[in-house]
C-alpha cells in the first residue's frame, strides 16, 4: 500500500474512532461544546460525531479523498474551541488530566497539517 494511501486510511479510521465515541460516549463531549453556540450541547455532540463520520468516509474513499482531507483540516479547526474549553475547565483537575487537556491544543496542529497533506495526495508528514 502507497503512503498517501495508508496515511489516508489512518486519518479516515482516527476520524471514524473519534466519530463512534461522539455517539457512545457523548457526555464528556457535551462538556466541552462551547457555551456559546445555541441549542443542546448534545445536539453538538451528534453533529460533531456525524461530521467525523462523514469526513472519514470521504477520506477513506480515493474518489472523495482530496475533498475529505481538506475537511478533515476544516474539522480539526472548527473543533479547536472545544479543546481549548477543555483546557480552561481542566485547569484545576489533577496534573494527568490537566496535561491531556492542554496537549489537545497543540495536537491540532499536526492533524490539521495532516488533513491538508492527504488533500494534496502526499504521506503523513
Amino acid at each position: 500500500m502507497p503512503a498517501p494511501d495508508r496515511s489516508a486510511r489512518l486519518l479516515a479510521g482516527l476520524l471514524a474512532g473519534a466519530g463512534v465515541a461522539h455517539f457512545l460516549a457523548p457526555r464528556p463531549f457535551d462538556a466541552i461544546v462551547p457555551r456559546v453556540l445555541p441549542g443542546s450541547p448534545r445536539t453538538w455532540t451528534y453533529l460533531s460525531g456525524a461530521a467525523e463520520l462523514v469526513v472519514a468516509a470521504a477520506v477513506a474513499q480515493p474518489r472523495t479523498r482530496r475533498a475529505g482531507g481538506a475537511l478533515a483540516a476544516v474539522l480539526f479547526t472548527a473543533v479547536l474551541p472545544a479543546n481549548f474549553r477543555m483546557a480552561v475547565d481542566w485547569r484545576s483537575r489533577p496534573a494527568p488530566l490537566r496535561a491531556v487537556a492542554y496537549a489537545r491544543l497543540p495536537l491540532q496542529v499536526p492533524l490539521v497539517l495532516w488533513g491538508l497533506r492527504v488533500a494534496r495526495g502526499g504521506p503523513l508528514p
